[in-house]
């Protein structure tokens, strides 16, 4: 018999609740050891942002990033100590914009503590840009990409996320998402959502956070990935250290390509989507993707002991 191939993904920046990752920290030392070396690495308590809120502090684009990477590393150490037959190792790593970061953990390509500061200087310099250059992004529903980047083409902005059959982001300057929201309504998009971020993520608007990244990731030692990550820009693998620095440059600037990321997984045989973090968000988009595929997700202590009946 055939194993079946298994990738995981993590999720990106609105996953974030107040409360998440609280059964974690008390039910795993793994877990709690993740939580307690976010704390220490950023010398402020992070998991009491996560557990408590307020849920503003925790929604700021600089405490969101390393938070979620944070909850979705514990999730992925949890499921060592809380379930005695773990995940089946995965062919490919992926995650969604900030996921990208907790994919490169699993992947061995950094440590924990490394990738929680990354995460939190990505955010930090991601929410400077945007108050140096006011952006913002919009969800648009039930439009395809063509006429999209046509109505972009128009009122210079971009598309940053192509997450499923549907589901676009455009994102630019703030005077321009207006009459690009009005024009993607008019042209048959049944709905628009103006998502909660502090920037034009994604677009050339982003160029001062490479710049900093650039700076950060120069004194960073990356290691070769153990499995192929498949990269947000390209919907390609990446298989070494030189070239996961340039896709963490690259994805600040460019469009997230996650609907491409995962028929490239699903073509290479990849069966099974397990997603792990906070929030169900990729879960969604896979499955309007391809229904066929199988996806668990997990989040949280009950999702970790359910793996006993899946695997």
């Amino acid at each position: 018999m055939v194993e079946p191939k298994v990738a995981y993904v993590f999720p990106g920046q609105g996953s974030q609740w107040v409360g998440m990752g609280r059964d974690l920290y008390d039910s795993s030392d793994s877990a709690k050891a993740v939580f307690d070396t976010a704390d220490e690495t950023l010398d402020f308590p992070l998991s009491q942002l996560c557990f408590n809120g307020p849920e503003e502090e925790l929604r700021q684009t600089y405490n969101a990033q390393p938070a979620i990477v944070t909850v979705s590393l514990a999730c992925l150490s949890a499921t060592h100590d809380i379930s005695s037959n773990g995940l089946p190792a995965p062919a490919f790593v992926a995650g969604h914009s900030l996921g990208e970061y907790t994919a490169l953990a699993a992947a061995g390509v950094l440590d924990s503590a490394t990738t929680v500061y990354l995460a939190r200087q990505r955010g930090q310099l991601m929410h400077q840009a945007g108050l140096k250059e006011p952006g913002g992004m919009v969800a648009i529903i039930g439009l395809g990409e063509a006429p999209l980047v046509k109505i972009c083409a128009e009122t210079d902005t971009r598309i940053a996320n192509i997450n499923c059959p549907g589901q676009l982001v455009i994102s630019g300057a703030k005077e321009n998402l207006p009459r690009a929201t009005a024009l993607a309504e008019a042209r048959g998009a049944y709905r628009t959502i103006q998502l909660q971020v502090s920037g034009a993520f994604h677009t050339p608007l982003m160029q001062p956070a490479v710049d900093g990244m650039s700076q950060i990731i120069t004194n960073i030692s990356f290691h070769k990935p153990l499995m192929p990550i498949i990269a947000n820009t390209t919907a390609q693998p990446i298989t070494t250290a030189e070239q996961v620095k340039e896709e963490l440059l690259r994805q600040l600037c460019h469009g997230v390509q996650w609907q491409r990321s995962i028929e490239y997984m699903i073509n290479k045989g990849v069966t099974t989507f397990v997603e792990i973090g906070p929030g169900k968000v990729l879960s969604g988009l896979i499955k309007r993707i391809n229904k066929n595929v199988k996806i668990l997700n997990i989040g949280d202590v009950s999702a970790i002991r359910n793996l006993e009946a899946v695997y």
